[in-house]
Order: C-alpha cells, then sequence, then structure tokens
C-alpha cells in the first residue's frame, strides 16, 4: 500500500507523528508537512521534523512547495491519504479546489481519482462554515474524522487517547492495529 500523510497547521500536529510511527514498515509512506504545521510542532512540541525519519526506508518527505512532486499526479498510484491534523484553512481550501500547495494538490489528484482519503479536522467548536465544507466534502466521498474520543476503550493517561485516535484513523484506512480497546 502507498499513503500519504499530510499534516497542515493545525493544534495538534504531535498527533501526526505519533500516527507515522506506528505506521506499518511495508507501508510506503509520503509525507508533507505544511509550514505552518512546522511551526505548529516546534511551538507546541519544541520538534523540528529536519531529521525525524531519516532511518525509515519506507519513507519520502517532500516540500509543501513541491507541486511537480510524484504525489501531484494521478498516474502515480498513491492508494489512501490522510490530513492530519486539518487546519480550516486547508479544509476550506480542499472544500472549493484551491491547489495551490502540494497538500493541496495532492488532495485534488486523490479526490478526481476516487482515491481514499482522510481528514482529520482540528477546531472547537466548528463554525458554520466549517460544518458546511466537511458536508461538502463528505457528499464527495471524503471521510472526515475529527479527533474525537470514545470512552468506551477506558483511556486512563493521554496516551491511550491517542492511541485509540491513532487507532480509529488506521481503521479507516484498513490499517490493521491493536492500539486501543474495542467494544465487545
Amino acid at each position: 500500500m502507498k499513503l500519504t500523510v499530510a499534516v497542515s497547521g493545525a493544534s495538534g500536529a504531535s498527533l501526526a507523528l505519533k500516527f507515522i510511527n506506528q505506521i506499518p514498515k511495508d507501508i510506503e509512506l509520503f509525507l508533507v508537512f505544511s509550514k505552518s504545521s512546522k511551526k505548529a510542532l516546534k511551538l507546541e512540541n519544541g520538534i523540528k521534523i529536519k531529521d525525524m525519519f531519516k532511518n525509515r526506508e519506507n519513507i519520502t518527505i517532500f516540500k509543501d512547495k513541491n507541486i511537480g512532486a510524484s504525489i501531484a499526479s494521478g498516474s502515480f498510484k498513491v492508494d489512501k491519504m490522510i490530513i492530519l491534523p486539518c487546519s480550516q484553512n486547508t479544509l476550506a481550501k480542499c472544500a472549493v479546489g484551491i491547489a495551490d500547495s502540494l497538500i493541496t494538490r495532492a488532495f485534488s489528484v486523490m479526490l478526481k481519482e476516487n482515491r481514499e482519503i482522510v481528514l482529520s479536522p482540528r477546531e472547537l467548536p466548528f463554525n458554520s462554515i466549517s460544518l458546511e465544507n466537511m458536508l461538502k466534502l463528505s457528499k464527495l466521498g471524503v471521510t472526515i474524522a475529527p479527533p474525537i474520543l470514545g470512552y468506551y476503550s477506558s483511556q486512563q493517561k493521554l496516551e491511550d487517547m491517542e492511541n485509540f485516535l491513532i487507532g480509529k484513523w488506521m481503521d479507516l484506512l484498513k490499517i490493521e492495529n491493536n492500539l486501543y480497546k474495542r467494544w465487545k
């Protein structure tokens, strides 16, 4: 499987790093970090992604301004894409077809090719414009999966809560995992 993980500039970008680290090594990953996501990671977590994934052979990292990257073409077969977290700016651009960055261009390609896309919008509360954008994208077949906890898995620590979210996103992308306690 080939999977694009796009990280836009919303709070909680560190969840994307934890998600990436849980992806099995047999899945080919294409990563794109927006300029704002890098800033969020530095401000919220003191993380610089520059050298984070150098030891992973299954990962290719693209610059968000590189709209000529392989994932920007429909003839390059990427199976699935997740934008995690998905900022309201990125959500709006996706909803109206603006493809001015690699993240939004790759999204547009995935949409036109009818491939699986998951967006994890990050905001609280959602305003009417954001809800309309999510509804529009959902009607186009995009899965909208914000980071909302399910308390049935008995999370006790922040790590348990994060594993629940990551496991649910992996479930949506049909990636086997046992990161959280499932309902019996």
